[in-house]
């Protein structure tokens, strides 16, 4: 007989978003709960006129139910084995399993793959983990059982990685570990191209895999061209750059540890080089002060806006940053340009872009518009799986209109 878990019951016609599929329950519509939850806990929710709509995790929080289930199921080893080998599916469909040209990519996209508040990215027989919920993180261990069973021996080592991404858990919770095996590195490749991935000490899980696609195209356009590489971090753009033919490339980061890692990327694909020369400085200082032109400038901040408090600040800055770096393109230069912020919409940034353009004095034409590798990919009913936007740009002198 099942033990059916506690339920939340929502407002009236606060069920409609629900019905619509998105994976989200916001505290504000919540009338009531049938017991007192902890953080973490598994919980169904009902319309107000006590219809079951969905089963996800509790937090006390803005977001306080996750969904990953519209059927009323057990939620047990079988439940989230099922969820993962249907994500391992899409991925092979993708054919993304062709570990001679790349080795790396995202196996679990949170609410793109009905599993919200969980990341999983593997790199070449590594597969690390990140919660962005109680929930998710309780139940690292299991999911690590799961991965090893779907994989078998492709898998050596098995990492979590939620220290800075998890809310609610006691500070005395240790929220990176191994789960499994133990190597503080992986080499990985991309496109064919050779990278070290330090998941340990890196950002997010590492490595960002999302612009995989991204630094393809970009390798297309470098050719006899003079690059800049701006927030370079690890020189992955870097490496494409050269991978393409680029004449000389400059990669610019504010972390001296990231810049040492761009230069052991480059050493492992082109062994001594003359033509590339890593920076330490703020991107914003190292505009203001640099006086040589590029053909080709690559700009990939951090999110400057992680909630929509900071989107006015956030919206300034991503605007600044883009004129600063149309003014110093060649004419006909090309500008890569791309913003992670959740809270900046597709508008958004284009909108960003019509007025840095303004700024610059320069006309801008839209090449490409972009957003992230096909692994992170975008569940229709939750538009918030789309964070990533991009787009590739001609600038070129503003002339006088004389009419």
């Amino acid at each position: 007989m099942n033990s059916y878990p506690p339920q939340i019951i929502l407002k009236k016609g606060r069920e409609k978003s629900v019905q619509k599929h998105h994976l989200w329950i916001f505290s504000g519509a919540v009338e009531g709960v049938t017991r007192e939850l902890s953080d973490g806990e598994v919980v169904e929710v009902f319309s107000h006129d006590g219809n079951y709509l969905a089963t996800g995790h509790f937090e006390d929080g803005s977001i306080c139910v996750r969904i990953f289930s519209f059927s009323r199921v057990n939620i047990d080893k079988a439940f989230w084995k099922s969820l993962i080998t249907n994500a391992v599916d899409k991925r092979i469909s993708m054919q993304l399993f062709d570990f001679h040209i790349t080795n790396a990519f995202r196996l679990i996209h949170a609410e793109s793959d009905m599993m919200p508040g969980l990341i999983a990215d593997y790199y070449n027989g590594t597969i690390v983990m990140q919660a962005h919920s109680v929930g998710m993180f309780n139940a690292m261990p299991l999911f690590a059982e799961c991965f090893k069973e779907i994989f078998g021996d492709k898998v050596n080592a098995i990492y979590c990685k939620s220290g800075s991404t998890v809310r609610h858990v006691s500070p005395d919770v240790e929220k990176d570990f191994f789960l499994y095996g133990s190597s503080p590195t992986s080499d990985i490749c991309e496109n064919g191209m050779k990278y070290t991935v330090d998941f340990i000490n890196g950002q997010k899980t590492g490595f960002f895999i999302d612009q995989r696609d991204n630094r393809k195209l970009l390798s297309d356009y470098c050719k006899g061209k003079k690059v800049l590489n701006v927030f370079g971090y690890t020189g992955a753009f870097s490496v494409s750059a050269l991978k393409g033919g680029a004449s000389h490339v400059t990669t610019v980061d504010i972390s001296g540890s990231a810049i040492e890692m761009t230069k052991h990327n480059i050493e492992a694909n082109f062994g001594n080089y003359t033509n590339h020369t890593e920076i330490v400085a703020d991107a914003f200082d190292f505009f203001s002060s640099n006086k040589e032109k590029y053909d080709i400038i690559v700009i990939d901040p951090p999110a400057f806006a992680k909630h929509l408090d900071s989107k006015d600040n956030a919206t300034k800055a991503y605007r600044r940053l883009n004129a600063l770096g149309m003014k110093q393109l060649t004419d006909n230069g090309i500008l890569f340009t791309f913003s992670c912020s959740q809270v900046i919409q597709k508008n958004d940034f284009l909108t960003i872009i019509y007025n840095a353009g303004n700024d610059a004095m320069r006309n801008v034409s839209i090449l490409h518009q972009l957003h992230q590798s096909p692994d992170h990919c975008i569940n229709i009913y939750h538009p918030e799986t789309e964070y990533l936007k991009g787009m590739v740009l001609m600038i070129s002198p503003l002339k006088n209109d004389n009419r």
